[in-house]
């Protein structure tokens, strides 16, 4: 039985979002964050976290196979027209942020990141969310999705299939209201809606027991 409904509505003050590498590392080596892939790619198996943001990077493909401990990967604001498929054998990649570049949809080999946990798709002005609603829902430990600044005005009905979500992100978007679809999502706990149209006057909220919390 879902617990009843909690809102929580900030007129002044946010909290952090739920952020990036939030995992707990006890390795000084782990903690590193490499920027440059030059000197990551000197000891590529002691790389754990790269981020490659605001780098237009054009890197050959089969690089990617010699970063066999990756965990945190970055590519915002690099403006990408197509994600690497090779970037979906780094089996141990828990975060990827892929925010703020060209590319329309996700490729197939994205599914192989088998202990994802945490994916941005922030500021994405060409991307197709229907068409990777497949793919995304292949990542069987993620947990938390950003869609935020996507231009989005409601979610495609094949976002049922995102069952195992427990966090979603929809800040600075489109919505005029709380969309029906997330009905379907058992497992959500936290669901951002900050910034959008969404007039709580007007918003029917009797038939809106989510059960998880969401914040305007």
């Amino acid at each position: 039985m879902k617990n009843k409904l909690i809102i929580i509505i900030v007129f002044v003050g946010m909290l952090t979002d739920i952020g990036l590498g939030q995992i707990s590392i006890d390795s000084s080596e782990i903690k590193k964050n490499y920027t440059n892939i030059d000197e990551a790619l000197k000891n590529p198996e002691k790389v754990y976290r790269l981020d490659l943001s605001n780098q237009n990077v054009n890197i050959p493909n089969e690089v990617w196979l010699k970063f066999i401990n990756l965990e945190f990967l970055s590519f915002r604001n690099d403006h990408l027209k197509e994600i690497p498929n090779e970037i979906g054998l780094l089996k141990n990649l828990k975060i990827l942020d892929l925010s703020g570049n060209d590319f329309k949809e996700l490729p197939k080999s994205l599914s192989g990141l088998s202990n994802l946990e945490e994916l941005f798709l922030n500021d994405e002005t060409n991307f197709k969310l229907k068409k990777s609603i497949d793919v995304i829902s292949l990542l069987p430990e993620l947990r938390i999705l950003h869609l935020e600044n996507d231009r989005l005005k409601k979610l495609p009905k094949n976002i049922w299939k995102l069952r195992h979500l427990e966090t979603l992100y929809l800040k600075n978007n489109n919505f005029r209201e709380i969309p029906i679809q997330l009905k379907s999502l058992n497992q959500l706990k936290y669901l951002d809606l900050q910034h959008n149209k969404i007039k709580l006057d007007t918003q029917d909220m009797s038939i809106r027991n989510f059960g998880y919390q969401i914040k305007f």
